[in-house]
């Protein structure tokens, strides 16, 4: 149908000579059932050739059908983008929090957020303080302090703290919701081999159907009336045979699979044109943190300013164990290995984005960043500070 539409239209694709093809075939194999005797009074076997019209276009709907699931595949990763937001979210009205679907929010609505929920529009953090966890968009696997006046994005989850936001972006506009919409444009793009090819269709298939009825020709005029049938299979065979259906099929496949197993890995494709000039590209710059890696933080080295570490294991392995700190679990892990036990801890407090405070056997100990040190404004002496530069670089 796709073929006669174009063709009604004044156009050419590749479907046209399929469809044309077929026609013909069944068409003359119609008239052989329905008047055998025109052929028989001329004493020639009245052939048909329905199996070859059937088989022909099964071959092709075979093709449109992996094309179909290729499709889905790729459409299934954008529902899975899609799913990062909620359908629902709290807005505050006068002090009152009221369930409603994010299609009723609009931009300069208060919502409120609580912890393990996703957040549903872009805005600007008003009240509270949380730490929001953005690798479904940045990649980064560690959660992100936010305080009030920061910006939070749609579909990032929030981790500990309750707060309350300010909308500033809503539906279609959100960052979300236009890296779906990157994805679907990118999908429906051409890429410069596809452009060649349809500009190749429309003077090809002219010619092959002008070769198609040469043939016919050229075997009536050597047989005679008597070789009609074979010239009539002939001709059908030039326009199946010239068919390039692999050619129209497989460009916008391969395009379609290629950036739906991109979206389904977080990577965003911007169009077809970027996807098919990949394979010129000789040196790739990254600088984001997962892109290479997995993601997982892993403690790599350790340096102690004394040799007497040994008994501060059990007080660092048991202070990370309180800790939500997505670089405790890693510490943990390599404590685990070095042979680090819990011990007994008189008191605990998780300084949030800065690091923890323990106190054991009548002793505090401080565990966090550089940040907690500045605080405290504790002396760093300088062999540490030469071993973190060099981890740095």
């Amino acid at each position: 149908m796709n073929g006669v539409r174009h063709a009604l239209k004044g156009k050419a694709n590749m479907d046209t000579l399929v469809a044309l093809s077929t026609s013909i075939a069944f068409l003359f194999s119609l008239f052989n059932t329905l008047c055998p005797g025109f052929w028989l009074g001329k004493g020639l076997e009245p052939h048909v050739y329905y199996e070859a019209s059937g088989v022909i276009i099964a071959f092709v709907l075979l093709g449109k059908l992996m094309e179909e699931r290729a499709k889905n595949s790729t459409s299934s990763a954008i529902k899975g983008l899609m799913g990062l937001q909620p359908k629902t979210a709290r807005l505050v009205t006068d002090g009152r929090e009221e369930e409603v679907p994010i299609s009723n929010l609009q931009v300069g609505n208060v919502v409120s957020v609580r912890p393990g929920e996703k957040i549903p529009v872009d805005g600007t953090l008003l009240q509270g303080s949380s730490s929001v966890d953005e690798s479904m968009l940045s990649g980064e696997p560690i959660p992100v302090e936010k305080n009030a006046g920061d910006r939070v994005l749609a579909g990032t989850i929030n981790q500990k703290g309750a707060f309350t936001m300010e909308a500033t972006s809503v539906g279609g506009t959100t960052v979300l919701a236009q890296i779906v919409q990157m994805v679907q444009s990118a999908q429906g793009s051409k890429a410069p081999v596809q452009r060649i090819v349809d500009k190749i269709s429309g003077i090809f298939v002219p010619v092959v159907v002008l070769l198609s009825f040469l043939t016919f020709v050229c075997w009536l005029v050597i047989g005679g009336e008597s070789y009609f049938s074979y010239a009539l299979l002939s001709a059908v065979s030039v326009l199946v045979i010239a068919c390039p259906c692999a050619l129209g099929l497989a460009t916008p496949t391969a395009l379609m699979v290629g950036m739906g197993k991109g979206a389904e890995q977080h990577i965003l494709i911007k169009d077809a044109f970027a996807l098919e000039n990949l394979c010129k590209v000789d040196t790739v710059v990254l600088d984001k943190t997962g892109t290479l890696t997995e993601g997982v933080p892993v403690v790599t080295d350790s340096y102690w300013i004394s040799d007497d570490n040994i008994r501060y294991l059990d007080v660092l392995y048991t202070a990370e164990q309180k800790s939500e700190h997505p670089l405790a679990s890693a510490i943990l892990c390599w404590l685990e290995e070095s042979g680090a036990k819990v011990c007994e801890a008189e008191n605990f407090e998780s300084l949030t984005g800065r690091g923890v405070r323990i106190q054991v056997e009548g002793v505090t100990y401080w565990v966090g960043s550089q940040g907690l040190l500045d605080i405290f404004q504790a002396g760093i002496p300088e062999k540490v500070r030469k071993q973190i530069g060099q981890w740095q670089e």
